[in-house]
């Protein structure tokens, strides 16, 4: 396993990186929970009894299997939770998403594994990726179901791209007001400085469990991206250390400074190959443009920016046709 051959890797990292939950299932069976293990890269733990104050909270990490500083972070913090496992306060799902891209050290194995969570997927239904989404979208169902009120989904990645906020998430605009202001007060603690409102999905899994399963449920970018046991998780610690109190039933307390709210402006749609931006794909996150620039070119379809200042996010113009290749956010507050 490429990924994973660095020999000062942990057990714990080593074996969430292949989806092994075998020990860390052990412990929480013998401490009397209902451990579960419903697809591969699955892993269920419930208290033993219903509880309808208890909250269901889902991990994902490794949706993109390049992004190994997640699985790092959540492998620390579930290997200590294993070994005190009456601390657990929450219903949790954990998920390693692409598992097989991890282990060869891609980013996916033939398409975005983060494109397919939606109903219909045109050219991409035939894909590795696809398949797998399917796994997940059962898994996940399943253990919202008769759940309470307050869910939670955290689908946690790093940027392939250098950012003027670094640590930054996404958040369906269709979230009840109520739990969306405590999802973006706790991801404060948790270090995100920027909140993108995003009102429509691009087949992403934390829409998905937004809006098919009402989870308070966010993409979250924690910096660069990096190779696995090599990874600065230094740029994790505010995050393990809000996540630390979130799985054990801690006050989220308050953030030293509120993270800055961003709308989506427009999605940048991949028309054709035709599709040309007016900037490098390496361009940083955030990065402002002004009222009247050309942001890309598709055909005769030119897409520009209409406010006094845009930032763009996420531009990748070598994503598939009929994807989206970016976003164009203004702040909330101007």
């Amino acid at each position: 396993m490429s990924a994973t051959s660095h020999d000062a890797l942990p057990e714990s990292v080593r074996a969430l990186a292949r989806a092994d939950f075998g020990e860390v299932a052990r412990r929480f069976t013998d401490a009397g929970f209902a451990v579960g293990l419903p697809a591969r890269g699955v892993l269920t733990v419930r208290g033993a009894a219903a509880a309808e104050d208890r909250a269901s909270v889902l991990l994902s990490v490794g949706v993109h299997g390049d992004e190994t500083g997640p699985i790092e972070m959540v492998a620390h913090a579930i290997e200590a939770l294993s070994r005190e496992p009456s601390a657990l306060a929450v219903d949790l799902m954990l998920c390693v998403g692409n598992i097989d891209a991890i282990a060869a050290g891609k980013r996916f194995i033939d398409a975005d594994l983060n494109r397919m969570f939606r109903a219909e997927r045109g050219d991409l239904a035939g894909t590795f990726e696809a398949g797998r989404a399917d796994d997940l979208i059962a898994a996940t169902a399943a253990f919202f179901e008769g759940a309470g009120a307050r869910r939670w989904h955290l689908d946690l990645h790093t940027a392939i791209r250098g950012s003027r906020y670094p640590r930054f998430a996404i958040v369906p605009q269709l979230i009840e007001e109520g739990a969306r202001n405590a999802l973006i007060g706790w991801l404060g603690t948790g270090g995100i400085e920027a909140v993108i409102m995003n009102p429509a999905s691009a087949g992403t899994y934390s829409y998905w469990t937004a809006q098919q399963h009402g989870a308070a449920a966010t993409t979250v970018e924690l910096g660069r991206i990096g190779t696995l046991g090599r990874n600065d998780l230094s740029q994790f610690a505010a995050m393990a250390s809000a996540l630390h109190g979130l799985l054990r039933g801690a006050p989220a307390g308050q953030a030293d400074t509120a993270p800055i709210v961003f709308d989506t402006a427009r999605s940048i749609m991949k028309l054709s190959d035709a599709f040309r931006m007016a900037f490098g794909k390496d361009t940083e996150n955030f990065t402002p443009l002004s009222k009247g620039e050309i942001i890309a070119t598709d055909g005769d379809t030119v897409y520009t920016v209409q406010h006094d200042e845009e930032f763009v996010v996420f531009p990748n113009p070598d994503v598939r046709v009929g994807l989206r290749a970016g976003i164009m956010v203004v702040r909330a507050d101007r």
